[in-house]
């Protein structure tokens, strides 16, 4: 991304360790490429594209929607695909899927930030994509029984500049608004 009036930014919520690490290190196994610079994730927001002029009004933004949340739950129980729609394997949210879906949303009603999804938003961990068919039977089959509960304290806003790891920007404490 070579143009500098714009910035990738996404939003999400790591997954703490030991989960993270190994959830990462599945998908690595998996063959993903992307293992290598995306760490275990829920996203409330894929990878978009924003004017940089915007990045002030939007980390206000942020903070308004995470100061309206309150800490909350997730626990991730078993494994999920997309198949045959799109060739991805993931660990799903058993609890904590509406706190994640109504910061998604909350996330997307400024006018600084489009979300650029094809498809609905649906909360989850991506352990394999777009790798061969085999691996991605592994993946769901290793994962199945996966199960973690953790607290939810805060999510992050991450930037890209085209190459390597995206880059941690900001934590957003949830429910600093006095919940």
């Amino acid at each position: 991304m070579s143009d500098p009036s714009l910035t990738r930014i996404g939003v999400a919520i790591d997954i703490p360790e030991p989960w993270g690490e190994l959830l990462t290190q599945r998908r690595a196994a998996a063959g993903d490429p992307q293992a290598a610079y995306t760490p275990a994730h829920v996203t409330l927001l894929g990878p978009t594209e924003v004017r940089t002029e915007a990045l002030p009004r939007i980390e206000k933004h942020l903070e308004a929607v995470a100061a309206d949340q309150a800490p909350f739950t997730i626990h991730l129980r078993g494994t999920g695909t997309f198949r045959p729609v799109t060739e991805v394997v993931f660990v799903t949210l058993a609890v904590g899927i509406s706190e994640c879906e109504m910061l998604a949303e909350a996330i997307v009603s400024s006018d600084d930030v489009q979300r650029g999804s094809r498809f609905p938003y649906h909360p989850h961990v991506t352990v394999a994509q777009d790798v061969p068919a085999e691996a991605l039977d592994a993946a769901f089959d290793d994962l199945a029984g996966f199960s973690a509960r953790f607290p939810v304290p805060a999510f992050t806003l991450f930037s890209h500049g085209g190459e390597g790891p995206w880059k941690r920007r900001r934590d957003y404490r949830l429910g600093s608004a006095g919940r």
